[in-house]
């Protein structure tokens, strides 16, 4: 099948050529584990597996729609890389022409956020608008990838795109998790599914207790990079094309104590003298770039968000050498823009993400395999979970504003009992390129957890859940649907 397309509007960092060193044993060995008993520890009706922005919406909806629900996430909070990651962007909600697409739980995460301080996104009337002011503001703070495009009439206009704190969002991820009754087993580690035969029926844990098990008649894989697939006998597909977005690792750090003023008085003053400053920097080995905090309450923050090109984003050895060379990157850039840009004189580095970030990974071949081709549709599909502003493909997201995806894409060919609704979706590499963003993934998570819980409560597999119900359900959620 075909796995990318000709093209891509954004253009992004080529994998590295570096020759990253991988210690392994020359000879091939191997070692039998013995046999043992493991305690089960949890019997639900859905185990919800990484709590990141899909499984934080999938827990919630399965939840809220009548499932025992337990969500399991490796570190000591949720949300993932919108928080963990400091990838806090939470883009392309609405269409260039500012038509809202995605709505239900993202948004009601945003207006919990927005209610604490702790969101910001332009006013619902200027969304699509040409509003010269709003526009410069984010084009300043070198945020027009995310929040300006231009229309059909060659104008600059604002997007709906969002940013938030990432504190207070993994405080409100917690809070909506345990409002709907979902239970939250942080600190833990799965390690693998728990199949009999075709069945998956709950997953292996490990945590400071030691090895553990869960069962549940439904399974949502909301990993981020499909970590139970690679135990589970179904077609996945990896390809990333070199150069695009999903073959990049995210390094994110934020610099605070930054006094913005006085870099601008610099930089717009003497603009000669600041080309020659941001010279100096690069050819010492620094990067002078970064983009403006948009949260009120963070001034004199600046943002850093790293991509580096790579097409090995789950193998150890390649991670850890990305996250010791960015972050060695990271601090010599900081002390030579303290040393030589004014207004960093009394910076520091606030805040690393303690999570890498990742954008591509192993993806299912499921029951409807979106491509290139899906993105320029114009119907829904009769089984449409979402409906994503397509804003990132130049001329065509002009004549193709909105793209539609069907809840068959969640659903992996020839398994029962398992659900996936992150990044893993079914897709190839070209539509994940532009929809496996932090809003799609929670539009999936969602999905999955209401028909997880319609599956259990009509005791029925979930390819089987009637649609009508399931839209039901997501409309009651605040979805937007067709």
């Amino acid at each position: 099948m075909p796995e990318y397309g000709p093209h891509v509007h954004n253009v992004y960092d080529m994998p590295h050529d570096a020759e990253v060193v991988r210690h392994g044993l020359t000879e091939k060995k191997s070692y039998a584990e013995p046999s043992r008993e493991i305690p089960v520890i949890r019997e639900v009706d859905v185990v919800v597996v990484g709590g990141g922005p899909g499984g934080c919406a999938a827990a919630v909806s399965a939840a809220r729609n009548g499932a025992k629900t337990v969500l399991l996430e490796r570190y000591g909070h949720l949300g993932g890389m919108a928080t963990g990651g400091l990838v806090n962007i939470i883009p392309n909600l609405a269409d260039i022409y500012g038509s809202q697409g995605i709505g239900g739980f993202c948004q009601e995460f945003i207006d919990r956020v927005k209610a604490r301080g702790g969101a910001d996104y332009p006013p619902r009337e200027s969304w699509g608008k040409p509003d010269a002011p709003l526009v410069a503001k984010y084009l300043k703070a070198n945020m027009g990838h995310f929040y300006v495009r231009n229309n059909d009439k060659g104008e600059q206009v604002a997007l709906y795109t969002a940013v938030i704190d990432p504190e207070v969002g993994k405080d409100e991820l917690a809070v909506m998790a345990r409002e709907a009754g979902a239970e939250l087993l942080l600190h833990t580690w799965v390690v693998a599914p728990i199949l009999e035969g075709n069945r998956v029926v709950g997953v292996l844990v490990e945590n400071k207790a030691g090895r553990q098990a869960l069962l549940a008649k439904v399974v949502i894989d909301a990993t981020g990079d499909g970590d139970l697939l690679n135990f589970i006998p179904t077609e996945t597909v990896e390809y990333m094309r070199p150069g695009s977005r999903i073959a990049q690792f995210g390094w994110v750090y934020w610099v605070c104590n930054v006094d913005l003023a006085r870099f601008d008085a610099f930089m717009e003053g003497s603009p000669e003298q600041y080309r020659e400053t941001v010279g100096k920097i690069s050819a010492e080995g620094g990067s002078a770039f970064f983009c403006r905090g948009l949260l009120e309450h963070q001034k004199g923050v600046v943002w850093v968000h790293r991509l580096i090109g790579s097409l090995h984003q789950t193998e150890p050895e390649e991670m850890t050498y990305i996250d010791v060379n960015a972050r060695h990157t990271a601090v010599k850039s900081w002390e030579l823009m303290k040393k030589y840009m004014p207004g960093f004189e009394d910076s520091f580095i606030m805040l690393t993400a303690p999570q890498l970030g990742t954008s591509g990974g192993k993806r299912i071949v499921g029951e409807y395999y979106l491509t290139e081709e899906d993105m320029d549709l114009d119907e829904p599909y009769e089984d449409t979970i979402a409906i994503f502003p397509d804003n990132d493909r130049g001329e065509s997201s002009l004549k193709h504003p909105r793209t539609f995806v069907p809840y068959r894409a969640l659903l992996p060919k020839g398994i029962q009992g398992l659900l996936v609704a992150c990044r893993a979706f079914s897709a190839d590499g070209e539509f994940s390129e532009f929809f496996n963003l932090i809003p799609h993934c929670m539009c999936f998570g969602q999905a999955a957890g209401a028909a997880a819980a319609i599956a259990v409560k009509k005791g029925i597999e979930v390819r089987d859940v009637p649609y009508g119900e399931l839209k039901e359900a997501l409309l009651k959620g605040g979805a937007i649907l067709p």
